[in-house]
Parts: structure tokens; C-alpha cells; sequence
């Protein structure tokens, strides 16, 4: 199946814990349906001190969020589905509210 939302899309966060943040997406898991948003769904991660990372402790770090979770945001800043057409022999994704074609 063609992916709707890509690496470096502008997405906003549609359910959860940080309902309605935006961010972009910096990783797409296609297998298990995920995709990591920058500064997003944050998550503490207790680490034990190591030598590469000597003082240890509770990190912060992005976990990722289930695809169906987000929404890619459009020119006007609204979130929008995704749906593709072809223009002349190439296949193109375009937003669903505006009609624009998305990324080329």
C-alpha cells in the first residue's frame, strides 16, 4: 500500500496525550503502522550509567505513534486525509480539503 504520510511531512497529532501538537515526522515504520514525530509523545526512560553515558538517570525521548493517530496538515494549517491521483504518468498524493498536490 502507497504511504500517505512521509518522512518530513508536517503533521498534527489527532488522539492521545498530545492531542492537537504538530510536529514533523522524522521516522516511518511501514511494518508495525508507526511513525516518531519530533518533540512528540515524549516518554521517560530510566538508564543505567554506562560508560559511553557515565551519570545515567531518566531520560527524555519521542516514542512513536500509531499512523491512524495522525493527520498530515495542509497549506491552510488544518489537518487533512490524504488521497492520490495521477498527473500525466506519475502517481502524486494531494490533500483531501484543498485539492493541492502534496511534495511535487
Amino acid at each position: 500500500m502507497a504511504a500517505k504520510i512521509k518522512k518530513g511531512d508536517r503533521v498534527v497529532v489527532l488522539a492521545g496525550k498530545d492531542k492537537g501538537r504538530q510536529g514533523t515526522v522524522s521516522k516511518v515504520l511501514p511494518k508495525d503502522n508507526r511513525v516518531l514525530v519530533d518533540g512528540v509523545n515524549m516518554v521517560s526512560r530510566h538508564t543505567k550509567a554506562t560508560q559511553a553515558d557515565p551519570q545515567g538517570g531518566i531520560k527524555q525521548k519521542e516514542a512513536t505513534l500509531h499512523v491512524s493517530n495522525v493527520a498530515l496538515v495542509d497549506s491552510a494549517g488544518k489537518a487533512t486525509r490524504v488521497g492520490f491521483r495521477t498527473e500525466g504518468d506519475k502517481k502524486v498524493r494531494f490533500a483531501k480539503t484543498t485539492g493541492e498536490v502534496i511534495n511535487g
